[in-house]
């Protein structure tokens, strides 16, 4: 490439990027480090906001900053050898005088050995942010060249709280039923037209999955995708995924689904044990991002409401750990999550309303797990009822799910 093309670039994206609004300060704003020797990294779902939230982020540095998003299709023939380039670039950006030295570059995983780059300009002293929507390129690469180096933070659609924030709702049923099928990606909720999350599918599965893992028969991807969104919060086995993504055997599923979990579109979760390898070989549960693309992605979502609350629960919970798994007991029952069993454990389960013909069958899943654990009291989270079960000794609070989306 050319030093011109690239500063024609920056500048444009940059004035781009400062006419969007600045949005709705979101929840995880405070809780960003400050930058030091560090870089700072932002991953997530493509439009879940990482642009707007670390141009948050940097208007509080109060610092000039250099900004380029590698995700540019005139940046396609960017190289490593075009780094020098980029140097030169940021130098020249620094029109005032008083030194550029904060560096804001967006979708990095698109440009090779960027970890490389990042490690170069950390040490010559600048400021580094950067967000990428690939988790196993983010993750493959800072654990090589800027191990000690990094600090990450993971950012999702807005949560039921931030939801409520940008159409100034009040908490209750009636809002959580709304964020339930409209779910949280910011542009999506700015106009409500299904195309915009279906485009962001699309182009997931085609330009960030399909394209870069050289995947030839992406219809085979694209019926798996479907099929698990169609199906959120259910056990699945890849053997009997075969038939369905139309591919010829498990290992290539297994793939598959290591690509849509890392671009962020579904998220895993497995069987608790001590053993990782017996966590390893039960089956696992896939949970969907957002609840939004559960409705546009789905050509035969059931409306099982209960399965589209577990994946509410599900997206809550991970948006604050990553030390969750689900429990089943030798007897047959099964509690939906078990959080932090390694350290201070707790037992969730989950179903829209607790009745005559489901509430055994619902208490036993979570007395198992709370049997297991040694814990006196457990939770079930329900649509909307609140109550207390005293029960062989131990507790159990039902929670309204709207109540517990504003913990």
């Amino acid at each position: 490439m050319r030093l011109s093309e690239i500063q024609d670039i920056a500048v444009s994206q940059k004035l781009a990027l400062e006419k969007h609004e600045m949005g709705m300060e979101r929840l995880l704003l405070p809780h960003l480090p400050k930058l030091q020797s560090h870089a700072l990294v932002v991953s997530g779902i493509r439009r879940c906001g990482k642009s707007t939230l670390l141009r948050q982020f940097v208007q509080k540095q109060k610092k000039p900053y250099f900004y380029l998003n590698f995700d540019d299709i005139r940046l396609t023939a960017f190289s490593l050898s075009d780094f020098q380039l980029l140097d030169k670039a940021i130098a020249d950006s620094d029109a005032g005088g008083s030194g550029t030295r904060l560096i804001f570059f967006d979708e990095i995983q698109s440009a090779e050995r960027w970890e490389l780059y990042i490690r170069q300009k950390l040490d010559e002293g600048f400021q580094v942010v950067i967000t990428g929507s690939n988790a196993s390129l983010l993750s493959r690469e800072l654990g090589t060249r800027l191990t000690g180096r990094h600090l990450t933070k993971e950012l999702f659609p807005f949560s039921y709280k931030e939801f409520l924030g940008f159409f100034n709702l009040t908490a209750g049923p009636e809002s959580l039923s709304e964020y339930l099928h409209k779910g949280g990606f910011p542009e999506y909720l700015k106009s409500g037209n299904d195309d915009i999350l279906l485009q962001l599918q699309s182009d997931i599965l085609h330009r960030d999955i399909a394209v870069r893992y050289g995947i030839r028969d992406a219809s085979s991807l694209r019926r798996l995708f479907v099929y698990l969104v169609s199906n959120p919060a259910q056990l699945f086995s890849p053997s009997k995924l075969i038939n369905i993504a139309g591919v010829k055997s498990p290992t290539t599923v297994l793939e598959y689904i290591s690509y849509l979990e890392s671009s962020y579109l579904i998220q895993l979760l497995p069987c608790f044990a001590w053993s990782v390898k017996s966590q390893n070989l039960a089956p696992k549960k896939a949970y969907i991002s957002d609840t939004g693309l559960i409705k546009t992605g789905s050509v035969s979502f059931s409306g099982n409401l209960g399965a589209l609350l577990e994946n509410f629960v599900f997206n809550t919970l991970r948006s604050k750990t990553t030390d969750l798994f689900y429990f089943s007991a030798k007897n047959g029952g099964e509690c939906d999550f078990i959080v932090s069993p390694h350290e201070k454990p707790s037992c969730i389960q989950v179903c829209w309303d607790l009745t005559p013909e489901n509430q055994d069958r619902e208490i036993n899943g979570v007395l198992a797990a709370m049997d297991f654990f040694n814990l006196d009291c457990g939770t079930i989270i329900s649509f909307n009822t609140e109550d207390i079960i005293q029960t062989a000794g131990k507790k159990i609070e039902v929670v309204p799910a709207w109540k517990f989306g504003l913990a």
